[in-house]
């Protein structure tokens, strides 16, 4: 297998590919197939960015057709019907059923342009450069984005000053603090040294945290504390929404609303590039082309978007989520846990972590991961240190498949642990 052509010429920045070392060539539903034949379980899902699978041919037959008819595929933001029929069937079967009102903006096509345009937005609303974010959290790689994202490695990366961010503990952290409580100190304190921010950016679920799910209690408290403060709540929902958790929006559960959402990844439906900022109409004060960029709105991805969006109602990808993270539970507290005591499980819907923190052996989630990835399952790190193996396969997966794969992780487990 020749891998010299990316080692002798692709940058020392790529990371994925130090993890799979091997060369993959096709990609259908929830497997992997290098170029020797070997099929590999999927349970990185494109970092969350193919929910409904690889090649899922009702989506891909969509895309076909569209090409085949010469349909446009760049327009920047201009008018066109792929568009016009994105953003209805997104109105119309996404936001009006939960009662949702939001303008719908298309910045570049990744998750971390849906939140620098987010930062612009409350930042210009509010008129105030200081923002809350949490501690643990992960919102992106370009500066804006990485101002608000806690670890050491990225934030370093940026070579120069992240500022205008007051980060504050992670309700998890320490229990014995009253995160929301601190907030209101801060801001109230007139020797707190803080700035009354412009908004508070959050997931509902710590995905590169490590798989921290935020209680309802506390989500709801931190709504009404934004409320109460005339703060704007911002949700990413670039890696657990499009049902990852379960419903679509992540904070569904909660029974709030958010004041801006975020998203990208599986929003383009096939691992096309799309991303949205969602915010409520008041806010929309953008003068015209205030945020843009050349490849907001990518024709290709709203026709994979729309069909994507189909497919999850279509099929009940939402119960299927919470479904077959059920089984993962379960598996992993019968089969996994008990192999050693020190193990800890977290997760919802179909993301799951498990913790081996609390083993004081360097490292061992990444011998955990490398052992999967010998026996055909390829599943990545997270949390502090990468601490966290991390379970999120495409929501699709059969349920055969995803016993399969945990009993891998049980193998690799088992065998990782012998041997320390």
């Amino acid at each position: 297998m020749n891998t010299s052509v990316f080692e002798n010429y692709e940058s020392e920045v790529r990371s994925y590919c130090r993890h799979f070392p091997t060369v993959f060539q096709q990609a259908i539903g929830s497997d992997f197939i290098d170029e020797n034949g070997k099929k590999y379980i999927d349970f990185f899902c494109g970092a969350g960015a193919v929910n409904y699978g690889h090649n899922n041919p009702q989506i891909k037959q969509k895309l076909i057709d569209y090409l085949q008819n010469d349909g446009i595929i760049h327009a920047l933001d201009m008018y066109t019907v792929p568009k016009r029929e994105f953003i209805e069937t997104f109105e119309e079967k996404i936001l009006k059923p939960r009662g949702l009102d939001y303008k719908i903006m298309f910045p570049g096509p990744t998750g971390t342009n849906a939140n620098e345009a987010a930062l612009k937005l409350v930042r210009k609303v509010k008129k105030r450069q200081n923002v809350f974010s949490l501690m643990g959290a992960f919102h992106g790689m370009t500066l804006g984005s990485l101002s608000l994202t806690t670890d050491k490695i990225s934030r370093r990366g940026a070579g120069t000053a992240l500022e205008n961010v007051t980060f504050i503990p992670a309700p998890y952290m320490f229990p014995e603090l009253d995160t929301v409580a601190y907030m209101q100190r801060l801001i109230d304190d007139d020797h707190s040294g803080v700035e009354k921010p412009a908004a508070l950016f959050i997931e509902t679920i710590q995905a590169e945290g490590g798989i921290r799910v935020f209680e309802v209690e506390w989500l709801q408290r931190v709504r009404k504390f934004c409320d109460d403060n005339d703060i704007l709540l911002v949700v990413d929902d670039v890696q657990v929404g499009c049902c990852r958790s379960g419903e679509f929006f992540s904070f569904e559960r909660a029974g709030i609303q958010p004041d801006v959402v975020t998203m990208s990844k599986s929003i383009g439906g096939y691992g096309m590039p799309l991303a949205i900022t969602l915010f409520k109409p008041e806010l929309d004060i953008w003068k015209p082309g205030e945020h843009n960029g050349t490849f907001r709105g990518n024709q290709l991805a709203f026709v994979a978007a729309k069909a994507g969006l189909e497919y999850m109602l279509e099929n009940k990808v939402e119960e299927q989520s919470l479904a077959k993270g059920e089984i993962v539970k379960a598996f992993i507290e019968k089969e996994i846990l008990p192999l050693d005591a020190r193990l800890e499980l977290r997760g919802r819907g179909l993301i799951w972590g498990i913790e081996f923190g609390n083993i004081p052996v360097q490292g061992l989630a990444d011998k955990v991961e490398e052992r999967c990835f010998k026996y055909g399952l390829i599943i990545e790190g997270a949390g502090r240190k990468n601490s966290v193996v991390k379970l999120m396969p495409p929501l699709v997966i059969s349920e055969e498949e995803l016993v399969e794969g945990m009993n891998i992780i049980k193998q690799s487990v088992q065998e990782i642990l012998s041997e320390i």
